[in-house]
């Protein structure tokens, strides 16, 4: 029911942004469309704050921003030119450049994965060998799928004490509440916050705690849109990295934005969704070079990961290939930003 009805509020918007595609507005700027990875969700705060707070006016653009189907979607919609720029997995743009896509990582916002087994207080389930004999949900022909064997290996089970579901996206949390299956495959920072807002405690084994370490979410582009204007490139990676690191520092106002942006939110949930999207902005990496850094061995271990486990032939991308950090600003964790507003 909240899927169809989001898709219902926004329906016109895409049509509309990308019918306009990349124009001049009236008010000089650059109208531009930001893909997201998946469907509009409380995460999505932080780039609503930077459009409220006037980030991407002060550098040159209108942004409209649009629901994705999945990362690598989006990755093959900016690769074509459809968008203008998009909000990524790094492992699905891994695997869409190994399939063709010229699509780059240009600045990490989630310095980290979300992958985590996510559950209730009222399952029982606190620990990782709390699994044992439980129904997992997942979604079929999925990365986090495909890693799966890796998780639970490290968390000491066998393959025979879980019992993998398959469920489609949508159903995946009613599935969940209403007893189908004990736990889900899930970004933490996508379910964690639609929990709350449902009056649920959730709990959130994260594949991080069993040493699962990579590369989450950033900002991408088109090889060709990055050639053809990178002055255009730097403008919307420093606006958006900007308005990242004042919505983190900001989080009741910019939950307030996603609230004004996307009505079927609640507050419980935009200030939960804000919180763990703000969890994974800062690791070890980028609080000692800066927001959004990658680095050649970080990008390689994705690229081994996504090879061994999701079965891509990514043996011919180079980490040059798939990310650069020439558009990145010093912002560090002390780093002050003042909002433009307009």
């Amino acid at each position: 029911m909240i899927s169809r009805a989001l898709h219902g509020v926004v329906g016109l918007a895409v049509a509309t942004a990308l019918l306009t595609g990349c124009s001049v507005a009236s008010s000089g700027r650059e109208q531009v469309t930001f893909m997201m990875d998946v469907a509009l969700l409380p995460k999505h705060a932080l780039f609503y704050s930077a459009v409220d707070q006037g980030f991407y006016r002060a550098a040159g653009f209108d942004v409209t921003i649009v629901p994705g189907s999945g990362s690598k979607n989006t990755a093959l919609a900016v690769a074509s030119g459809r968008v203008s720029f998009g909000f990524a997995d790094f492992g699905q743009t891994a695997l869409a450049r190994s399939q063709g896509a010229k699509v780059k990582q240009l600045g990490l916002v989630q310095a980290q994965t979300a992958y985590a087994t996510i559950t209730t207080s009222d399952t029982g389930i606190r620990r990782w060998p709390d699994l044992k004999g439980k129904k997992v949900a997942t979604e079929a022909g999925g990365a986090m799928t495909a890693m799966f064997p890796l998780a639970r290996e490290r968390a000491g089970l066998k393959e025979s004490d879980v019992q993998l579901i398959a469920a489609s996206g949508p159903a995946k949390i009613p599935g969940l509440l209403s007893g189908q299956w004990d736990a889900t495959l899930a970004f933490y920072n996508s379910d964690q916050p639609v929990l709350v807002s449902l009056g649920y405690t959730p709990v959130m084994l994260k594949w991080s705690d069993l040493g699962i370490s990579m590369y989450g979410n950033g900002i991408i582009a088109g090889d060709e849109a990055i050639a053809g204007d990178p002055d255009r490139v730097r403008r919307f990676v420093t606006a958006t990295l900007r308005g990242v690191k004042w919505a983190c520092d900001h989080q009741d106002q910019a939950g307030r934005s996603l609230l004004g942006h996307v009505r079927l939110m609640n507050q419980k949930a935009a200030q939960a969704g804000v919180a763990s999207a703000c969890d994974l902005v800062w690791s070890e990496e980028t609080r000692a070079r800066g927001l959004g850094v990658m680095t050649d061995a970080g990008v390689r271990h994705v690229l081994d990961l996504t090879g061994r486990y999701v079965k891509a032939d990514t043996g011919g991308v180079r980490p040059a290939d798939l990310y650069t950090d020439e558009f990145l600003v010093p912002i560090g964790p002390a780093t002050v930003i003042d909002a433009p507003h307009n």
